[in-house]
């Protein structure tokens, strides 16, 4: 039971997180679109690190590297350099992989249902559903329109982080419910 308060504590306070976040969207589009480009150029250039890394060392140790983790190691040093240096292509490129990414997640939410409708109220579970088709439907829509994807991204992006939050609060809540 404690672990379950715990984790209910640490959920509230990530759904409050991204309920500011989404506010903070909201108000200053272009911001989150440049910040969230530099995000992406940063971690696709320590993962690149990461990979060259990796390779290094299990040649050391085994002889045999793993050839994929230098290629992929490489490749996302270089779109890493490539954004942080040219932040309107990343943009571009932002826009283009997020509708993937929005579908990726929405994906994965939708696995988590068995497991929500065993430790939550089904009202809940129905919440998570919903808004996880609703962004599937998004998802889709943007990689058919990629001129809606370019317009709203921002705007998308804030009602999700809003959506994403208030659903992190309610399964915080549920979690925190001791009657469950």
């Amino acid at each position: 039971m404690k672990s379950r308060k715990a984790v209910g504590r640490g959920e509230f306070i990530f759904g409050v997180l991204l309920i500011i976040l989404g506010i903070y969207t909201f108000i200053r589009p272009s911001a989150a679109l440049e910040g969230a480009t530099l995000i992406y150029g940063v971690f696709a250039l320590m993962t690149g690190i990461m990979d060259i890394a990796y390779y290094i060392k299990i040649e050391q140790r085994t002889g045999f590297p793993p050839a994929i983790s230098l290629v992929s190691g490489i490749i996302s040093v270089i779109a890493g350099v490539f954004i942080l240096f040219n932040i309107v292509a990343g943009e571009w490129a932002l826009l283009i992989l997020f509708p993937i990414w929005f579908i990726m997640h929405c994906i994965g939410r939708l696995s988590h249902l068995p497991f929500v409708r065993l430790t939550c109220v089904s009202g809940y579970y129905y919440f998570t559903m919903a808004v996880n088709i609703i962004g599937l439907i998004l998802g889709f829509t943007m990689i058919l329109n990629p001129v809606l994807s370019f317009l709203s991204a921002s705007y998308i992006i804030a009602i999700y982080l809003l959506i994403l939050g208030i659903d992190s609060v309610i399964f915080s809540l549920a979690l925190l419910d001791s009657r469950n």
